[in-house]
């Protein structure tokens, strides 16, 4: 099995900046994918970032230009760099991981976002 374990979240003003971390272990060699999903109230579910182990990106439309990826395949570890964050970034931020075997996905418990004046 794999457990993802996440942090980095928190209140921030308008223009400000957030880095979250989700590092995973246990049967690591079965993850492909490792990035984040977000959820605000009364919205769905949409995806932010993720990366490949050959370091393939994927951004949501919403936060191309602001937000970074990165990964660690040594430490099995995801970073996302968050830029200039505006009220609509304010979300529960899960970090996900997907299995190389069929696409699998394994969740994290998730981190509040809140951007905030």
């Amino acid at each position: 099995q794999v457990q993802l374990v996440e942090s980095g979240g928190g209140l921030v003003q308008p223009g400000g900046s957030l880095r979250l971390s989700c590092a995973a272990s246990g049967k690591v060699g079965s993850i492909n994918a490792m990035g984040w999903y977000r959820q605000a109230p009364g919205k769905q579910r949409e995806l932010v970032a993720d990366r490949t182990r050959g370091g393939i990106t994927n951004y949501g439309d919403s936060v191309k230009g602001r937000f970074t990826i990165s990964r660690d395949n040594a430490k099995h570890t995801v970073y996302l760099q968050m830029d200039d964050l505006k009220p609509e970034d304010t979300a529960v931020y899960v970090c996900n991981a997907k299995t190389v075997v069929g696409g699998f996905d394994i969740w994290a418990q998730g981190t509040r976002v809140t951007v905030s004046s």
